[in-house]
């Protein structure tokens, strides 16, 4: 019997690789957050569509709802007065896409339900290149939160947030992914649109770029 991990699977290229390297080695169980995001319907269809492809029963699907970020705001994606970005691969900035603290929250959810289920692994799919910027997506925060969670829940209780991604180029994660067979065609990685990808905004740039070095088509539908 294959220990359990939970995999937090926001609908994107890197959370499906990540379900797909965690289902080599361990049982599956799949959390999805709603946080009122732009493209909130979308993501968690392809969320729908990667848990169908892993045959993941109900039991092991959780879908959890925190739309006070939408209402905190301060992020492109979660503030409609907000303009999503064009790809600005040069900034160091930290981009307008930043939503405050979020992995904190997911990972909260995450490692909760875990301690309930007898999970032995939480896997996100942070990639450091992504967002030069992003502070939830550093080696550091990871470490850091491990300790959290050996301070912070029962002696007996045993869970590691695991991050395979987070050194690797994007174009390594495409390869990784089509020699995993993970389900790319029904992830969703757009910022701003729900029906076809618009091909400019940051996680746009960042897939089709990954895409064109891995000498892969982008399996999914662009303006």
């Amino acid at each position: 019997m294959k220990d359990l991990a939970i995999v937090l699977v926001s609908g994107g290229m890197d959370s499906c690789v990540t379900a797909a390297i965690a289902n080599s080695q361990y049982q599956l169980a799949l959390l999805h957050v709603n946080y009122g995001q732009r493209t909130e319907a979308r993501e968690l269809k392809a969320f729908h569509d990667i848990a169908s492809y892993y045959n993941i029963p109900k039991d092991g699907i959780l879908i959890s709802n925190i739309d006070y970020l939408s209402k905190i705001g301060g992020s492109s994606l979660t503030d409609l007065r907000m303009n999503v970005q064009a790809a600005q691969p040069n900034n160091k900035e930290i981009p307008t896409s930043y939503v405050p603290f979020r992995n904190t929250l997911f990972l909260t959810i995450a490692v909760s339900w875990g301690e309930v289920i007898g999970a032995k692994k939480v896997f996100i799919g942070a990639v450091e290149q992504d967002s030069p910027g992003y502070p939830d997506c550093k080696p550091l925060y990871y470490e850091t939160f491990n300790k959290l969670i050996k301070a912070g829940t029962k002696p007996t209780t045993c869970i590691e947030v695991e991050t395979p991604l987070i050194k690797e180029t994007k174009s390594e994660i495409v390869q990784m992914g089509i020699s995993l067979n993970a389900p790319l065609h029904l992830s969703w990685s757009c910022y701003k649109n729900t029906d076809k990808a618009c091909g400019v905004c940051h996680s746009c740039f960042l897939r089709l770029k990954a895409f064109k070095e891995a000498g892969i088509k982008d399996p999914i539908p662009y303006v």
